[in-house]
């Protein structure tokens, strides 16, 4: 059983995830759909977004307001399991 004072993330806290995918008209949307329903608050507006040298492919920075390891392991199984993500760091 994992306890807090195990993790290295004190909790609540800002924290940035890397999301990458193929350059679709609804990839960034459908991240901050995704986003959402494990940080409600998560302000969109927030995204850094880079597009791969050829524009294949986009990269999203998303800083979410981590508040524990279950919320983000839950975040991370569901952007890692959607069929638009290639990458999730």
């Amino acid at each position: 059983m994992n306890r807090p004072e195990d993790s290295l993330i004190i909790y609540p806290c800002d924290f940035p995830i890397k999301i990458m995918g193929a350059t679709q008209d609804a990839f960034a949307q459908t991240m901050v759909d995704v986003v959402r329903v494990h940080d409600p608050e998560f302000d969109a507006g927030t995204i850094e977004m880079r597009p791969s040298p050829k524009g294949n492919y986009l990269s999203l920075t998303v800083t979410v307001r981590a508040t524990s390891r279950e919320q983000l392991d839950n975040l991370y199984r569901a952007l890692s399991s959607h069929p638009m993500v290639k990458v999730v760091l």
